[in-house]
C-alpha cells in the first residue's frame, strides 16, 4: 500500500493494468469493493498509511481486487488481527469464492481456513502432511488435535 496516498488513491491504483487494457470500469468496481468493505469507503479520503492494521488489509485486497483476478492469492490475511476483524475478513473470503474468485489462502488459522476453503494442504516444516476436500480435514482427529487446538476430552465429545 501507499500510505501517502488516500484509501481510493491506493484503489485505482489497483486497476491501472486493466484500464490501460481499454477497460472503463473503474467506477462499477470501485463500488463492487466498497460494498464488500464499507469501512473503505467511509474512509475512502483518509491516508493508507493512517488505517488500522485491519482496514490495511482490507485495502489490500480491495486493491488487488479491482484488477478483477482470476485468482486472489492471500497471504496470512488474519495476522495479528483482532478476532472480530479477523471474522470479517473471512466472510469477504466466503463471500469471494460465492462470486467465483478462486482464491489460493495461506494461513495459519487452520479453524477459519478450513471454514472457507475446498480443498487444503497441511504443511508440517515445508512438506505436505495431509491434503483432502477441507471437510474431511476439518473433521480428522490428527487436525483437530494438532491444529484446531481440541484434544482429549474435547475431541471425543467432538467425535461424538
Amino acid at each position: 500500500l501507499f500510505g501517502e496516498m488516500t484509501v481510493e488513491d491506493n484503489l485505482t491504483l489497483g486497476a491501472f493494468q486493466r484500464y490501460r487494457m481499454g477497460h472503463r470500469d473503474q467506477a462499477k468496481t470501485m463500488e463492487e469493493v466498497y460494498t464488500l468493505f464499507p469501512r473503505l469507503k467511509e474512509r475512502r479520503s483518509q491516508l493508507a498509511g493512517t488505517l488500522s492494521g485491519g482496514e490495511r488489509q482490507m485495502l489490500a485486497v480491495g486493491r488487488a481486487l479491482m484488477a478483477k483476478p482470476k485468482l486472489l492469492m492471500l497471504d496470512e490475511p488474519s495476522l495479528g488481527l483482532a478476532p472480530l476483524i479477523v471474522r470479517e475478513i473471512f466472510r469477504i473470503i466466503a463471500e469471494l469464492r460465492k462470486r467465483g474468485v478462486s482464491i489460493l489462502l495461506v494461513e495459519q488459522n487452520a479453524r477459519a481456513a478450513l471454514q472457507v476453503a475446498d480443498y487444503a494442504y497441511v504443511l508440517e516444516t515445508g512438506a505436505i502432511a495431509m491434503e483432502g476436500p477441507a471437510v474431511q480435514l476439518r473433521d480428522d482427529p490428527r487436525v483437530i488435535e494438532a491444529y484446531l487446538g481440541l484434544g482429549g476430552k474435547h475431541q471425543a465429545m467432538l467425535a461424538t
